[in-house]
């Protein structure tokens, strides 16, 4: 495999280091930027289907047409191991994580046109701790992937520094709210730093930033898609693998293979090599 570009720099590592998280704007390339709408598409309409079999609306916090959170899907996909596991986020995660990385999850946002709900403060280290209360793990890493311009109007994200609230070694307390079924980690009045950036940028920040979105007011769908690192296997309390630990980068070396890319929950396999190994077998 190529050796990653350096596009992020010294300043954004120290910004992420002061305030949690730095935005990368415009760095996912056209084609790519197609190729993951296009995927979308095709995950929203199949989860769609799934929510008419069922009878349903609502499964946990997705709301048919409102807001989707489509997670661990790419395995389903032939082109998605290719954004996944390629340059752009080894550039990323490499930055922020060091030499050695493991994918952890990756799911769809979606709001829905006109009707596309809020989602409240919460931090992302809040969920696993809201389930396995007293679980003590290192931070992870979340690339938000701006499929849309992201604007106030369509729902986009708004970040909190460290600074302003003590969260960069803290998960606070989660409560559940009842409708939206979102965890809120806090709810106080600082507002904090609306993320507005054009289609094919990338939020990064730390899983104990607390973050929010808006509702969706436009005529448009507001899409993201957003895939999430760690430094080593993440692990309940008792012991037992929490999430996904596939192995993608181990001591400065790509170590992605398809071959052996299995949900060790469901047994789904990858489906398709990643594109730079494909260049490599030609």
């Amino acid at each position: 495999m190529t050796q990653a570009p350096s596009i992020v720099s010294e300043t954004d590592r120290r910004n992420f280091e002061r305030d949690g998280f730095v935005l990368l704007e415009s760095v996912i390339d056209a084609a790519t930027l197609d190729m993951l709408r296009e995927e979308c598409g095709v995950f929203v309409a199949r989860t769609d289907a799934w929510l008419t079999a069922r009878g349903a609306d609502v499964f946990g916090i997705t709301h048919r047409g409102k807001r989707y959170f489509i997670a661990n899907r790419y395995r389903d996909s032939d082109r998605m191991p290719s954004f996944v596991y390629g340059d752009l986020m080894r550039a990323i995660t490499t930055a922020f994580l060091g030499d050695t990385v493991f994918l952890f999850n990756e799911q769809w946002v979606v709001k829905g046109a006109e009707q596309g709900m809020k989602f409240a403060w919460h931090q992302d280290s809040g969920y696993v701790n809201f389930r396995d209360p007293g679980n003590t793990h290192r931070p992870y890493l979340t690339c938000w992937c701006a499929l849309d311009d992201m604007t106030r109007e369509n729902g986009t994200i708004s970040v909190m520094p460290h600074g302003r609230v003590g969260s960069r070694a803290a998960v606070f307390p989660h409560r559940h709210e009842p409708g939206s079924n979102d965890l809120v980690g806090y709810e106080g009045d600082d507002p904090g730093v609306l993320v507005e950036m054009p289609a094919g940028s990338v939020a990064v920040f730390t899983s104990t930033s607390l973050h929010r979105s808006g509702a969706n007011t436009t005529s448009r769908l507001r899409r993201a898609y957003l895939t999430q690192y760690t430094r080593a296997p993440l692990r309940s309390s008792n012991g037992e693998l929490w999430g996904q630990a596939v192995p993608f980068v181990s001591e400065g070396q790509y170590v992605y293979d398809p071959s052996t890319d299995v949900d060790a929950r469901t047994g789904r396999r990858a489906r398709a090599r990643t594109d730079l190994e494909d260049r490599q077998h030609l």
